[in-house]
């Protein structure tokens, strides 16, 4: 079983030594959230929710992800980093792919990009990107980024991006595993066609089973089944070395440790409130697997 703690709002100066910490008591690596602006005002339209309203602010801290990734890379030696999840359509592929193969390179292959949809329609108005056509950019981003991260020259013609021969320089050695999140049926289908894993958030104990077997299902009808995949899963559960022993026998290998906000039950803590936490779920939990 593989542990990932989520660092989703954590304050950003902390997370240098949250990471120092996170592996020394034995954490997989860490998953960090992404919003590229942060409207005054916002629809209910946020799917992990019964209200639809979503649980951060404004004030809420979503710093840039390649330069956290990349600033706790240099200070650790295994652990691994992902997002959960970075919106790839509000951003162009160009600037992913540079700043991605970079990071790949800097952590030495420790790098996960981890991708969704996204759900916010403000936040794609405000970028000038068709709310309704997301989910196609997305897939032509994927393909652009596979392109691009090959370190030779090529040209990509489709309906929402189009240029000339041209090269990436740096190239990573491999390219960046892609993981996809949401919750959604096209979710699953696009993460069985061409992810190399899936990030599930807040799923419950006794869907779990179904949603690996989904999984399993789409990627053999996609031809993809004897390739590396890993299904991360948050569970809407308190976390405890029970529940994660029968979830293993559902075939779970792969979860991810709440934000420590819902972990300490406070918008706000203290370094060392974070490392107690961790420590605390490493020694009950991790350690017993």
């Amino acid at each position: 079983m593989q542990f990932w703690q989520a660092i989703t709002w954590a304050e950003t100066d902390q997370l240098i030594e949250i990471a120092r910490f996170a592996e020394e008591v034995g954490f997989h690596g860490l998953m960090s959230g992404d919003h590229a602006v942060y409207p005054e005002s916002i629809a209910p339209h946020y799917p992990y929710s019964d209200t639809g309203l979503p649980p951060m602010e404004a004030s809420d801290e979503y710093p840039d992800q390649t330069a956290i990734f990349a600033a706790m890379a240099a200070a650790t030696s295994t652990l691994r980093f992902t997002c959960g999840v970075y919106v790839l359509p509000l951003r162009n592929p160009h600037e992913v792919a540079r700043a991605t193969a970079t990071l790949a390179i800097l952590s030495n292959q420790r790098f996960v990009l981890g991708v969704g949809v996204g759900w916010m329609k403000e936040e794609f108005a405000i970028y000038g990107v068709d709310f309704h056509k997301r989910g196609k950019i997305t897939d032509e981003s994927i393909e652009v980024l596979h392109k691009l991260w090959q370190g030779e020259m090529v040209e990509h013609h489709g309906e929402f991006f189009d240029f000339p021969r041209v090269q990436l320089s740096p190239a990573p050695a491999q390219p960046p595993p892609i993981y996809i999140g949401g919750s959604s049926q096209a979710a699953l289908a696009r993460a069985a066609r061409c992810g190399n894993g899936y990030i599930g958030a807040g799923t419950a104990p006794d869907d779990v089973k179904t949603l690996l077997q989904q999984l399993t299902a789409l990627r053999k009808e996609y031809q993809r089944d004897h390739l590396p995949f890993e299904a991360m899963l948050g569970i809407s559960d308190m976390p405890s070395y029970d529940l994660y022993a029968r979830l293993q026998q559902d075939g779970l290998e792969s979860t991810v440790a709440p934000p420590f906000l819902y972990g300490l039950g406070k918008k706000r803590s203290t370094l060392d409130e974070k490392k107690r936490f961790m420590e605390h779920y490493a020694s009950n939990i991790i350690q017993r697997f």
